[in-house]
């Protein structure tokens, strides 16, 4: 698994900038009859942040220069630790600024200490900050989304009603005009206000942020039946999006119009927007620094938790997953899916009855997404009927039928040994969805492995193949389709494929075993099987390699069940 934090980099901004300095390893002076200590600091200080322990790798880092005396790398290793551990005020007091610090460290010092006084109240000054040239890029979109809410907390009204632009950044533009909006309302100025959520929600396809907001802005005016309207173009585009049927449901029932933002969660959201658009671009580091200067603002905004903890999920760092994951609380509109990611991240443990337990406490609560977390979970856990159940009810709850609900209840069913109620479901799916790659997958192979249809069912996952020939579990059910249809030449040559692209699949790997046993390659066969044995390959695929490694005769019977795409 990448690692988050990588050793001995100019970390958070290694490809901001082409000509950022090499960096070198840090001792301590020879003569201060401290050195085995400081550089003993320095060396855990790097272990911990390249484990992702930002907060303990600060301290070693503080640690090794008290001991060993300043440095610019110290300094900046210090810095970047505290940011990414979340201790944002600290990481203002050590934000580098030395001649030999690196300057992609000193442009993310200046953003941290306007963030920092931000946070503080000190509008005047975070204004100060944000102004100028001393915020390069690439944080520059990030300043100019916070300069606005910075003059707001100076009590520059004229100021705070600028609307951010930088030419060619489309997340300036929308998130810099949604602020505008948000800041008119906060001026009064509600015509102004108005003029800029239509512009935000006019298009074929307006977002939901936009239209949430414009929506809890006509509700705040007492316009509740504008407001409705409004989420009721939004829901004939996205009929189950549960965000906005709970606002409709709001709106209708005339309940209490959701606050607008004050000024510091405001500032919050618009440093969210440029974090997802890192983590977009797989600049993990820097997505983890923007949303942890959004938390110092607003410590409650669970959006960014969730982010958080995919980062730290995707890092290996389980215990920060976790803890990021538990900060939504009942009745935020994140904590559904904050207790699914937390099921899930018990469940990779293999604690599974941990993790089917919290899932369906969840589900008790009647929301769709955490039913439909539960309904996964007890089909990873080879629950299959009681996973078609739960799924049976969110399909009748469903206010048109959804393609993934059907596919998921088919799997169910035909895993659970129900195939014409598994047939009906995956062909009313494919009906909604002609063309997804994982229906034509699944039900092409399922046919294939029971002797049904075949010329069609070869097309149909050629068909899958086509559109998504970097899949190694669907270059293996293309391979094992040949391989059933008795090709078995054509099945090693796509077997081969897909352990190239997956090759630490166990099932996949069993496949190839058994294409070479069929076409004479015997040693080539038994290695494959006994490399399926060091994967963790589950009890079925282990009972079926350990019975040909023993009897020495090869596969028998008829082939695996079928795969779903990416397990």
């Amino acid at each position: 698994m990448r690692r988050l934090l990588v050793a001995l980099a100019p970390l958070l901004l290694v490809t901001a900038c082409a000509t950022a300095p090499q960096d070198v390893a840090w001792t301590p002076p020879a003569d201060d009859g401290m050195g085995g200590s400081a550089y003993g600091a320095f060396l855990a200080g790097q272990g911990a942040l390249n484990d992702g322990a930002g907060a303990e790798a600060a301290v070693y880092f503080e640690r090794a220069e008290i001991e060993g005396g300043s440095s610019d790398l110290l300094r900046d290793r210090a810095f970047t630790a505290a940011v990414l551990a979340g201790d944002i005020p600290k990481a203002a007091v050590l934000a580098p600024d030395g001649v030999d610090a690196s300057e992609a460290t000193k442009r993310l010092g200046q953003l941290v200490k306007a963030v920092e006084l931000m946070a503080q109240g000190q509008g005047k000054e975070a204004q100060a900050a944000l102004s100028g040239d001393a915020i390069g890029f690439p944080h520059r979109g990030a300043a100019a989304l916070l300069a606005p809410w910075a003059a707001a907390m100076a009590g520059d009204t004229e100021g705070s009603l600028v609307r951010p632009e930088m030419r060619g950044d489309r997340v300036v533009d929308y998130f810099g005009q949604l602020g505008q909006a948000w800041l008119y309302e906060r001026a009064r100025r509600y015509d102004e206000a108005e003029t800029d959520y239509k512009a935000l929600t006019g298009g074929d396809a307006p977002g939901d942020i936009a239209v949430q907001a414009y929506g809890a802005f006509l509700e705040r005016r007492n316009r509740r039946a504008d407001a409705v309207a409004l989420y009721d173009a939004s829901l004939a585009l996205q009929p189950n999006n549960e965000n906005l049927i709970a606002a409709r449901a709001r709106a209708a029932a005339g309940k209490s119009a959701p606050a607008a933002p004050n000024l510091r969660q405001g500032a919050a959201q618009v440093l969210v927007a440029p974090a997802a658009t890192m983590l977009a671009a797989k600049q993990e580091q820097l997505g983890l620094a923007y949303l942890r200067l959004a938390l110092r603002l607003d410590p409650n905004r669970d959006t960014a938790w969730l982010m958080v903890g995919d980062i730290m999920e995707a890092a290996g760092d389980v215990n920060g997953a976790r803890a990021a994951y538990a900060r939504p609380k009942p009745g935020s509109s994140d904590y559904s899916a904050a207790r699914g990611k937390l099921a899930w991240s018990y469940q990779n443990a293999k604690q599974s009855d941990v993790a089917l337990k919290m899932a369906q406490e969840a589900a008790a609560t009647g929301d769709a997404e955490a039913k439909l977390t539960y309904a996964d979970l007890l089909r990873a856990n080879e629950r299959y009927d009681d996973s078609a159940q739960v799924l049976s009810g969110l399909i009748e709850r469903s206010a048109t039928p959804d393609w993934r609900l059907l596919y998921m209840r088919g799997v169910a069913y035909e895993r659970a040994g129900h195939w014409p109620q598994g047939e009906r479901d995956l062909k009313a799916a494919l009906e909604l969805r002609p063309d997804e790659p994982e229906l034509l997958n699944y039900l092409g192979y399922t046919w294939i492995d029971r002797g049904e249809r075949l010329a069609e069912a070869l097309g149909m996952v050629e068909r899958a193949v086509a559109a998504n020939p970097q899949s190694g579990a669907m270059v293996d059910s293309l391979g094992w389709a040949h391989y059933r249809l008795g090709d078995y030449k054509k099945a090693v040559d796509l077997l081969e494929q897909a352990v190239e692209l997956e090759a630490g699949d166990p099932e996949i790997n069993n496949h190839l075993g058994d294409a070479y046993w069929r076409v004479g390659r015997r040693i080539e066969a038994e290695y494959q099987w006994r490399r399926v044995l060091t994967l963790d390959p589950d009890a079925k695929i282990k009972a079926d390699v350990e019975s040909k490694l023993a009897s020495g005769q090869g596969p028998k019977g008829p082939a695996a069940a079928p795969r779903i795409a990416g397990q």
